[in-house]
């Protein structure tokens, strides 16, 4: 009945009211009727209308409202073939682009992404995050995706998006060459970076990407345990300095316990215990020799050998009252025994 009712009627107000949020194009229901000459069209901020006729993209307004004539109807006038002015009614398709900014898009990698991170060599990377995207040219999108749909929702296109996305993603952290560990500290770089390119491939789409963010980049099982064994050796590198915080930690605790000068005794004890340095090493046995009245060291044990050690050698160490030949000196009795005998006479 109501289309019946329809028919042979005249439209003279074409608009959009948009009372959803997912709607890119949408096509005004001109069922059987037709456009009157002269009617108002009504294109709202954030959209477009764009005229179609038998197929072929026309005439397209921008927000504001226009009376439609031949005169700002030329594309279409010449594809109905109104050479000299028309004022009768016409049919043709009207679509209302919507150019504001989608915000609810979701991506996220169904299969890892693999890197090469100059630390930790190959590492397959999963990732997750947001996007918007927005309409830039109305007539580029009815060409490539919208086609004739009558309703062109924003899960029509999500499904191309993602790919577009997933296909980018891979080489873009690849070529980064931001460590693994610093992935999280550049994500807001990286996430404009593509938004740039992704934005570039869909041009001939008539689709952009304003932001493109990350919200969490996750690393394998066995790479998030190396980064966590690197941080345990961070701290024993620092257990030094721990133990002084420690200390300073306990003297304050005792300066106010109740049993007054006793806890704070106890306080600077546990603080000079962790501010008083280990002792050095024990310095080892010094040795010196006499050599055609020269004096020659000091010299380890150990080395006093290779100094040409000999049983007539005149020694001294401290301890000893004078110098005295290695012969008699019990400490180097071993030594000597070591030493060859002197050559035969030839």
């Amino acid at each position: 009945m109501l289309f019946e009712k329809l028919r042979g009627e005249f439209i003279d107000i074409v608009e959009w009211l948009d009372d959803s949020r997912d709607t890119i194009v949408w096509r005004f229901p001109r069922y059987e009727n037709e456009i009157k000459m002269g009617a108002r069209l009504v294109v709202r901020e954030s959209q477009v209308a764009v005229f179609v006729n038998e197929g072929q993209i026309a005439d397209a307004f921008a927000p504001g409202t226009h009376t439609l004539e031949t005169r700002n109807l030329p594309i279409l006038s010449t594809l109905k073939g109104w050479k000299h002015g028309f004022h009768s009614p016409f049919k043709a398709e009207v679509y209302f682009v919507s150019t504001r900014q989608f915000t609810d898009f979701k991506w996220g990698t169904q299969n890892p992404v693999m890197v090469r991170d100059p630390e930790f060599g190959p590492v397959r990377l999963r990732a997750f995050g947001a996007y918007s995207a927005r309409v830039t040219d109305a007539r580029k999108l009815l060409q490539e995706l919208a086609g004739t749909d009558q309703q062109f929702r924003t899960e029509e296109v999500e499904g191309y998006l993602r790919q577009m996305i997933v296909s980018r993603l891979a080489p873009a952290l690849a070529t980064a060459g931001v460590p693994v560990l610093d992935l999280a500290a550049n994500q807001h770089e990286m996430g404009r970076r593509l938004a740039e390119v992704l934005s570039a491939d869909m041009a001939a789409s008539g689709i952009a990407i304003p932001t493109f963010s990350f919200e969490n980049i996750s690393l394998p099982p066995e790479v998030e345990k190396a980064v966590d064994k690197r941080a345990q050796m961070g701290i024993v590198g620092d257990l030094g300095e721990y133990q002084r915080f420690q200390a300073a930690e306990a003297m304050e605790a005792a300066a106010g316990n109740p049993n007054g000068a006793m806890g704070l005794g106890v306080g600077m004890m546990a603080a000079q215990a962790a501010f008083t340095p280990a002792p050095p090493p024990l310095p080892g046995e010094q040795w010196y020799l006499g050599v055609d009245g020269e004096r020659k060291g000091p010299f380890d044990r150990a080395a006093l050998g290779r100094a040409g050690l000999t049983p007539d050698t005149l020694v001294w160490t401290a301890g000893m009252a004078q110098w005295l030949p290695a012969r008699d000196v019990p400490a180097l009795a071993q030594l000597l025994t070591q030493t060859p005998p002197p050559l035969p006479p030839s």
